[in-house]
């Protein structure tokens, strides 16, 4: 615990150097992904994902987020797993070999969900590398139930400095 503390305060400070000098902040943002992750479920990069549902590959999407979180904005196809409520239950008719991508806004909720499912027996789970704010950071969408967004669940003022793209929001879903 105190080795994440660590990290995340000089990702932080990393971060504020970089910002007053110009740079980007991506060194930073992986600094505190380092800090926060166990590395106890394989990653998958955004761009690799991406590719994965362009091929229209069979895989279940989770969110691991909170359902305001999810509402407010969520990966084409993503279901709501929030994951410490997750009632294992649920997923008795899914094949133990179907690949799993789990991802919140950083990845840190995602990889405790990844390790409930890998304990549950599911062997192909992925963790979404940075999560949602890396995935609108790259680029690629998120969605509503109206549709297309470019609004994005920051879920703190401390972790929304990590997301440069789409519009930061804090409130509810509408």
């Amino acid at each position: 615990m105190m080795r994440r503390k660590v990290y995340i305060t000089a990702a932080f400070c990393w971060f504020l150097l970089l910002h007053l000098f110009g740079q980007g902040t991506g060194k930073a943002y992986a600094l505190a992904l380092k800090g926060m992750y166990r590395n106890t479920v394989q990653q998958i990069k955004s761009a690799d994902l991406m590719k994965m549902m362009q091929r229209h590959e069979q895989m279940l999407l989770l969110d691991a987020r909170t359902l305001n979180e999810h509402k407010v904005s969520h990966i084409p196809g993503a279901y709501h797993a929030e994951y410490n409520k997750l009632d294992l239950k649920e997923f008795k008719a899914i094949p133990k070999d179907t690949p799993i991508v789990v991802y919140c806004s950083t990845g840190s909720r995602g990889e405790r969900l990844g390790e409930k499912l890998q304990k549950a027996g599911y062997r192909n789970v992925y963790n979404l590398y940075g999560g949602i704010f890396e995935w609108v950071n790259q680029g690629f969408p998120v969605f509503d139930h109206l549709g297309k967004t470019t609004r994005v669940h920051a879920h703190s003022l401390s972790w929304g400095m990590w997301l440069h793209e789409g519009e930061k929001t804090f409130h509810e879903a509408a």
